[in-house]
């Protein structure tokens, strides 16, 4: 919920609400048989800037410095849980044995190069190279190499024309070199006394059991690909359960990380990863979600205007209000060096690395930041740039080297020389159904690590709540600590018994969006003894009859004396031209294929929705003139709206009302679709959910004990399962029988 400091505007613009009856000749008179009033003049939508375009990879990606050490530390906790949440590794998959095999080493005189695979889960298959120096005794540093997007990758050789135009350039120095620049930085770092495993991305090298074609190319197939598949990698189902390519990377570099500690010559005190491109983003990555890298050598990827252009470098929820820069500052304060380019980096000297460096000195560690422009090449991980890191790898892992480094020439191994697999090694089988047994393999280790936190007790509760209680806050986010929440009247009117109050209400979004809802309040004769938010599929028209009168159940609160709060939704009611109601969301233009691209920037509808039901929460909470009990009622399509908000605003409600309607995730096949809520099957779909609820007192229609059964014993370790009630008459009853619950004393 929002902190303290947007109390004070609040309560303020707030007064209005609590204080209807004294406005006097301000009150206009209103036939009650009336349709209900709009806030906003015909053809006026709401001044909401979730209206305007969607935001993609491209944009001002800044980030804000650690204020102090304690600041930090909550950031770093929150910002680590979003990309481990977004990228399907909370909790993470369970390490199964690596089973891993080192063969086919080629000799030379101060290194050898040895053939690699394992598996980083069952059947699914690490393929590299392992490069050892020669005549070193006693435990050695050991660098982790991702390859990136460079043509080729593990077996890269950009030819005798290319490199001889680098060569006059300055970029490289010797031919055999710029033509594998990756096999270069390897032979080098063994040469100066480092483990290196140099491993190939999904799609590349060896690693064929998913194509390149799926794992990068996916999103420039959209031609052909005009929609999302209908299962496998991108479908509903994958991103429901949080299965992407980047969170498949990252499980293989961790893997990756557990097979060079695993050799008994590795030091896994000193432990670096560099890589470049989509290299560089595996790097950071990595380092941002694994404690055990001491130094991050991200080359030409970090930057505050743009964020990765591949597929599998954005996934859903991934950078909703964190970006590359912050994730790289995880690291902190441990070794960092950047190396920029001619490219989407070239600004990093004006903007990322002076805020990075503010970073670093405010956590003591200013020295253990460095920044390389080479900004007279284009996109690259030459030999000028391998120079820098070289001279950082040998300062901050302690090498003991005489500076300065320089490459010597080396003989460049061909790819029958470097692939793993040959006669003895066997190549895995083509597998066209290797994607969904991999996926399957996912998510049924997902599901036998859920099932193991079922609440049984006391404890049990708080160790559900703290896996999956904190994966729906990734999901959903909340609101920011300063949502600055607002209300304006727009007009007030009396309708008989009742007193009518229309106005809107302002507030900033977790994502950094200025919302605007209209809102009405429906007031008593007498001063209410409680506040009811009722949220309904038709917005604050359904607290209306649809001659205009105050629906009937409606009334019966009123005459209860308690008051009810409706409001326009984001994309409902005013928001909607036409009054026409959406069953779509909105997706990047010439992207649907690939819901990645949109959900990585923006957050779902049902996301938004939910923070705009925590403002109203929120706004009548903090209205000093009412400071009464809050009830939350959720009603059919609008039940798991007002159940995300429920669970989030733990505290501020104390009685809810949630007819589900019999919705699931689950069903779902359209990755657009109004309530498409990527990762929410994975974390127990609507009944794990609610499970989060305990022990507000809750009121659920269109289930039964069966279906709520993980919902029941939550209640049950709270010690207060009569706190939970679920309602199993007829669905055309649930309105009323809701409203009867309510008023029960």
């Amino acid at each position: 919920m929002p902190g303290r400091n947007s109390v004070t505007s609040a309560i303020i613009l707030l007064a209005g609400l609590g204080a209807v009856a004294g406005l006097g000749a301000g009150i206009a008179m209103r036939d009650s048989a009336l349709p209900p009033a709009r806030v906003l003049p015909p053809g006026r939508l709401p001044a909401d800037t979730r209206l305007g375009p969607l935001r993609g990879e491209r944009g001002d990606f800044s980030f804000l410095p650690a204020e102090s050490d304690d600041q930090w530390s909550d950031r770093f906790q929150h910002v680590r849980r979003v990309m481990r949440v977004a990228q399907g590794l909370w909790p993470m998959p369970t390490k199964t044995p690596l089973h891993a095999v080192i063969h086919g080493k080629v000799g030379f005189d101060d290194y050898s190069v040895e053939k690699v695979y394992f598996e980083s889960v069952p059947g699914f298959f690490v393929t590299g190279n392992l490069y050892r120096p020669t005549g070193k005794g006693g435990q050695r540093p050991a660098v982790l190499s991702p390859h990136g997007h460079f043509p080729g990758g593990r077996f890269q050789d950009a030819g005798r024309a290319a490199v001889r135009r680098q060569l006059v350039d300055g970029a490289e120095r010797f031919e055999e070199g710029g033509r594998s620049f990756m096999q270069a930085r390897c032979v080098q770092l063994a040469r100066m006394g480092c483990i290196v495993f140099h491993y190939d991305m999904i799609g590349y090298g060896d690693c064929q059991q998913l194509s390149e074609q799926l794992a990068h190319r996916f999103s420039r197939l959209r031609v052909k690909f005009q929609k999302p598949p209908d299962s496998g990698l991108y479908s509903a189902a994958a991103l429901l359960r949080q299965q992407n390519l980047l969170g498949l990377h990252t499980l293989n570099s961790i893997r990756a990380l557990d097979f060079l500690t695993s050799l008994p010559e590795v030091d896994p005190r000193k432990l670096a990863v560099t890589g470049g491109s989509g290299g560089g983003t595996q790097t950071f990555m990595l380092c941002a979600v694994d404690d055990r890298p001491l130094v991050s050598v991200p080359v030409v990827i970090v930057s505050a205007d743009r964020q990765g252009g591949c597929t599998c470098e954005n996934i859903c929820g991934l950078r909703i209000g964190t970006y590359n820069l912050e994730f790289t500052a995880l690291h902190a304060p441990k070794p960092l060096l950047l190396i920029s380019a001619d490219d989407a980096t070239r600004t990093m000297p004006e903007r990322g690395f002076p805020e990075l460096l503010s970073h670093y000195k405010t956590l003591g560690a200013e020295d253990n930041l460095a920044h390389v422009a080479n900004l007279q090449f284009p996109h690259n991980y030459n030999s000028v740039s391998r120079a820098a890191m070289y001279h950082w790898l040998n300062e901050q892992l302690g090498l003991g080297l005489q500076e300065p480094i320089l490459e010597r020439s080396y003989r460049r191994l061909t790819r029958d020389e470097l692939t793993v697999w040959n006669d003895e090694h066997r190549q895995p089988a083509a597998d066209p159904d290797f994607q969904h047994k991999l996926l399957d393999w996912l998510a049924d280790d997902s599901e036998r690590q859920l099932a193991a936190l079922f609440p049984r007790d006391r404890k049990s509760l708080a160790r559900y709540r703290e896996v999956v209680g904190t994966a729906w806050d990734i999901l959903i986010r909340r609101l920011p600590e300063n949502a600055d929440i607002r209300f304006e009247v727009k007009s007030t009117a009396n309708r008989g018994k009742y007193r009518e109050t229309l106005g809107l209400l302002r507030y900033r979004t977790a994502d950094d969006h200025r919302a605007e809802l209209p809102v009405v309040r429906l007031a008593p004769g007498k001063s209410a003894r409680r506040i009811v938010i009722w949220i309904d599929p038709a917005g604050k028209a359904g607290l209306y009859a649809p001659d205009g009168s105050i629906q009937p159940q409606i009334r019966k609160l009123l005459d209860a004396d308690i008051a009810v709060v409706g409001v326009d939704l984001f994309k409902q009611g005013e928001f909607l031209v036409d009054g026409k109601s959406i069953n779509r969301q909105r997706s990047l233009p010439a992207e649907e294929a690939f819901a990645g691209w949109t959900y990585c920037y923006n957050l779902p509808l049902l996301a938004r929705r939910v923070h705009d039901v925590l403002a109203v929460i929120e706004m009548v909470r903090l209205d000093a003139a009412e400071s009464k009990p809050i009830d939350l009622v959720g009603l059919g399509p609008a039940g798991v709206w007002a159940a995300g908000a429920l669970v989030q605003a733990q505290g501020s409600i104390e009685r809810a009302t949630i007819d589900t309607d019999g919705f699931r995730f689950e069903k779902l096949t359209d990755v657009y679709g109004e309530h498409f809520l990527p990762g929410a099957v994975k974390y127990g779909d609507v009944p794990g959910l609610l499970a989060l609820a305990a022990p507000t007192r809750l009121w659920v229609a269109s289930e039964n004990d069966r279906t709520l059964r993980i919902v029941k014993a939550a209640y049950a370790s709270t010690e207060s399962p009569e706190h939970l009630t679920i309602y199993s008459g007829r669905q055309n009853t649930n309105r009323r029988a809701a409203v009867e619950w309510l008023l029960q004393k």
